[in-house]
């Protein structure tokens, strides 16, 4: 049998840069199983009901605002060492049709943990949906994709390497999940500090959650204490932050005056 050859479209050869500075990173993964009963009522609660992707984004992003680690990158230049963030910069895979296949493609959002949840689910909709060539990230990392190798993954280097850009335009953290299609990745790869995902929720609640983190970044012990912490985040603020758009809703409606 004779097969054929097909020519790397952009999206691949952009996965295939980042798998090629991803594989170089130390990365260790802890899990938790995570009970969110109380996040899980007052999701339920809502007549239009927040996406669990946005509720952990928010939940992570509040995490990293009081963990320092969570913001924190290894960097080569001007020599090794630790490179602090003041605030996160949020990396969301999307699954988008692109020339006839589905390509994966990163956006970008700066200080989610200062973002409500509505304005987080607005901005990953418009990911989502929008032309792919109207999304700045999308664009740019195409662009990039149509140059040669070796600039391509010298322009990586610099950018990985280099604090300030680092962050701008690659991120702080980065979250990928399947659960909705029923499934969860054991091992995924990222060049950045952290990558964390979940797996399919129960009807009680319970899931399971990870954070792959750079060990040469930070220790495991941390990032168990930080995934203890997760959890009363997303059962505390997260779920409070849900309750409270009921309020909002019912307090917006009132008449003024009206007894």
């Amino acid at each position: 049998m004779r097969g054929r050859a097909l020519k790397l479209s952009g999206p691949r050869r952009l996965v295939g840069d980042l798998m090629r500075f991803s594989i170089r990173v130390p990365r260790v993964t802890v899990q938790r199983q995570m009970h969110l009963g109380p996040l899980l009522q007052a999701r339920m609660s809502q007549q239009s009901r927040p996406s669990w992707t946005v509720l952990f984004l928010k939940g992570y992003a509040l995490l990293s605002l009081e963990t320092p680690e969570l913001r924190q990158a290894y960097v080569k230049l001007p020599r090794p060492q630790l490179y602090e963030y003041p605030e996160s910069i949020a990396s969301v895979a999307h699954e988008r049709e692109l020339g006839g296949e589905r390509a994966v493609l990163l956006s970008l959002i700066k200080a989610p943990e200062r973002r409500s949840i509505a304005e987080l689910a607005a901005l990953i909709e418009a990911a989502r949906t929008r032309p792919v060539m109207e999304v700045k990230e999308f664009r740019r990392a195409l662009k990039i994709a149509r140059l040669p190798a070796p600039i391509r993954w010298l322009l990586m280097w610099l950018g990985l390497n280099l604090g300030r850009p680092r962050g701008r335009h690659f991120g702080t953290f980065q979250l990928s999940v399947y659960s909705g299609l029923g499934a969860e990745s054991l091992n995924p790869l990222t060049p950045l500090t952290t990558i964390f995902n979940y797996g399919p929720i129960d009807d009680q609640g319970t899931v399971t959650v990870r954070i792959h983190y750079d060990h040469r970044v930070m220790d495991g012990a941390n990032v168990a204490r930080a995934l203890e912490r997760f959890e009363r985040i997303l059962n505390g603020e997260i779920a409070a932050e849900v309750s409270g758009q009921t309020e909002t809703v019912a307090v917006a409606g009132a008449v003024p005056g009206a007894a």
